[in-house]
């Protein structure tokens, strides 16, 4: 029930932090996995770093804010592999910290168009294929815990990570009865370069530990694990829900 033996995985985002850990996970269950970010060397770069492993990745740079370029990506994957049987849509921005009342329309524009439209358009180019092949499939977007919570410093981030579990339960209600299953991962703080700002201070990463009943902040691997399973059979029956990571956080009243 946890093979992915003879399956595909598109991960966004995938050379480094949650991505890459997803996308590791995935091979590690016997998944061929698609590596892909913005630039090509470090694409290449890791995909190789599997490929010496005896797994099999593919290497495809893309900026999945750009129509044309996710489109591209999943062409790619299509023309080499012949199909896409899970895709895990991680890849996102946050060019912005602090209120709202400080966020330019351009800045909103691009975490919308980057965190949001971007799944919109990989479900849309990606889930046909999988209804006509008959066999089901998965899709999975990383949103975040701030989807759930208010905040002063990301709030637009969390906004935009509201916008993605609202775009699961419509597509999961879409496309069940193809079989094709669509979950969200709602992360906590994880150790990432991408929440560095949120983590790399002292006092603040102190207060986080001490209100979260785990002790400790997450790390990528925390939610790859998750990611693999819910791409596998043994997840069948879980369709349009937030699995939660976070290690207590949004549970704890302290």
């Amino acid at each position: 029930m946890f093979s992915l033996a003879g399956k595909v995985a598109l991960v966004t985002g995938s050379t480094k932090g949650i991505g890459k850990s997803i996308a590791e996970e995935m091979a590690n269950a016997g998944a061929k996995v698609v590596i892909s970010s913005r630039k090509a060397d470090v694409c290449d770069a890791v995909a190789a770093e599997f490929t010496a492993r005896g797994q099999a990745a593919l290497a495809v740079p893309c900026n999945v804010g750009d129509k044309a370029a996710a489109q591209n990506l999943v062409d790619t994957v299509m023309k080499k592999w012949g199909r896409i049987d899970a895709l895990v849509c991680n890849a996102a921005s946050n060019p912005h910290f602090g209120p709202l009342t400080t966020a330019s329309d351009e800045v909103f524009d691009k975490i919308m168009q980057t965190n949001v439209k971007s799944v919109f358009w990989l479900a849309n180019m990606v889930l046909p294929q999988m209804a006509e092949r008959g066999e089901g499939g998965s899709m999975t977007i990383i949103s975040s815990i701030g989807a759930l919570r208010g905040s002063t410093v990301i709030g637009l981030y969390g906004t935009s990570k509201a916008a993605e579990v609202g775009l699961c339960r419509a597509l999961a209600v879409e496309w069940g009865p193809k079989k094709i299953r669509v979950n969200t991962i709602l992360p906590g703080l994880i150790k990432t370069d991408f929440a560095k700002a949120l983590w790399s201070d002292d006092a603040r990463r102190t207060a986080r530990e001490a209100a979260t009943p785990m002790r400790r902040l997450g790390e990528p691997r925390d939610i790859g694990g998750v990611a693999a399973f819910l791409a596998t059979d043994a997840a069948a029956y879980i369709c349009g829900q937030m699995i939660t990571v976070d290690g207590g956080v949004t549970i704890s009243g302290s």
